[in-house]
């Protein structure tokens, strides 16, 4: 079964706050970058997946 699209309504207020200051902090990241493009931002990525899935399956049980 394929997982359910995902839009703001699927996240509580915690859940978006989160998202937002992750994407903030790879975004400071990318700036902080010497140009090389050898940024790990993998950690943060991980962090952002895990938000995701949660959501993900709430949404599938209904709640």
């Amino acid at each position: 079964m394929a997982a359910p699209d995902l839009n703001s309504r699927d996240y509580t207020a915690g859940e978006k706050a989160r998202l937002t200051m992750l994407i903030a902090r790879m975004a400071k990241r990318g700036i902080a970058d010497d140009g090389t493009g050898n940024v790990d931002i993998s950690d943060l990525q991980r962090k952002f997946d895990r938000i995701q899935d949660q959501a993900r399956k709430r949404k599938q049980q209904g709640k």
